[in-house]
């Protein structure tokens, strides 16, 4: 669901004014974005044998990274108005860890603003449910006290993602997904291949996934560290951030992530046109949900944890079937099971 319905009709038509430019219709920023991804990218990989490690490994990092943010536009239409199109440029494992189908599936569950936070229709939400607190109470506040700082959610964050990745992963394949089991196929083949390309320039497998493309995940999580909030307004539950000109290139304007989810349609550099031309109306509409940087979370929440645990408003709910987490799916089940053998 999108809010581009509570536009006023000169902010409608100053963005389709912005679709008229020559640029804008031809996606020729996004087109850039992709050949200095794909060309800084392998440039490094070939070059890693004259700039080494210490110099490769940061470059590979930033480009992966900025490789993920580039994924995140394909997801939303861009740069052609074709879906297939634009799925052949993201599929490319770089960022290693999960299918680019199933990445993109998932995130456009999130895009039901009326449902952003929800810990049972949100899968980027951080929030848990009460009865998850409840079943496990040393385990879970434990493990959000230390996810929720920013230094724990860039250094824990990637680790839950992997796992909770092949968690879902299994469960696909166990039911007999069968377009699960082809994207992952897919996703594994290339990766097999890309790793076995990147020997051959002198980066090892390992290396890879622990030096580079874990530390890109890890700076993913920097932009996403207090990105939503769960409050009774949809509008007011994502926030905007007003980063430096480096973060905002590197995640291509997703800082301002409430116009972001207010029209996904629009392309990344339209993001902070809309925003500025609009600035005041969109921090009333945030609600006060808004940021001075990514250096105001380092300095506020390095060590401190922001307040998302259980979601509050589901805090009075009844514990059902959708409360149960898979681990403990695994463990009933186990043991119905091992009731069946003798002792």
């Amino acid at each position: 669901m999108s809010y581009a319905h509570y536009l006023h009709p000169e902010q409608r038509e100053r963005i389709r004014q912005l679709y008229r430019r020559r640029h804008w219709r031809l996606e020729l920023p996004t087109w850039g974005i992709m050949a200095a991804v794909y060309g800084g990218w392998f440039g490094v990989a070939l070059g890693w044998q004259t700039l080494g490690p210490w110099l490769g490994a940061p470059l590979l990092i930033l480009l992966t990274t900025w490789y993920m943010s580039l994924q995140h536009e394909l997801i939303h239409g861009h740069p052609t108005r074709w879906p297939r199109v634009n799925q052949l440029f993201g599929l490319l494992p770089l960022a290693v860890w999960y299918p680019y189908g199933l990445y993109r599936d998932s995130h456009l569950r999130h895009h039901r603003n009326d449902h952003l936070t929800d810990p049972h229709e949100d899968p980027e939400s951080y929030y848990f449910s009460a009865a998850q607190w409840r079943r496990y109470p040393r385990l879970l506040p434990l493990l959000a006290a230390v996810r929720n700082t920013l230094i724990g959610r860039v250094l824990l964050g990637p680790a839950l993602d992997i796992a909770a990745t092949l968690v879902g992963a299994v469960k696909a394949l166990a039911a007999g997904e069968w377009r699960v089991w082809a994207r992952w196929l897919v996703h594994l083949s290339l990766l097999a291949m890309l790793l076995d390309w990147l020997q051959a320039q002198g980066i090892g497998a390992a290396f890879y996934l622990l030096a580079i493309s874990y530390p890109a995940l890890a700076l993913t999580k920097v932009r996403s560290f207090f990105e939503h909030r769960a409050v009774d307004a949809p509008q007011a539950r994502s926030i905007i951030n007003e980063a430096g000109w480096p973060w905002r290139l590197l995640f291509l304007n997703l800082n301002y992530h409430l116009v972001h989810h207010d029209l996904p349609g629009l392309p990344w550099y339209g993001l902070r046109e809309v925003y500025l031309a609009e600035r005041e109306a969109y921090q009333r509409r945030s609600q006060g949900f808004v940021a001075q940087g990514y250096g105001e979370w380092l300095r506020d929440y390095a060590l401190t944890p922001i307040d998302v645990g259980v979601h509050p408003l589901r805090a009075g709910e009844p514990q059902g079937e959708g409360d149960v987490l898979p681990t403990e799916k695994f463990i009933a089940r186990w043991k119905r099971v091992s009731q069946d053998f003798p002792t």
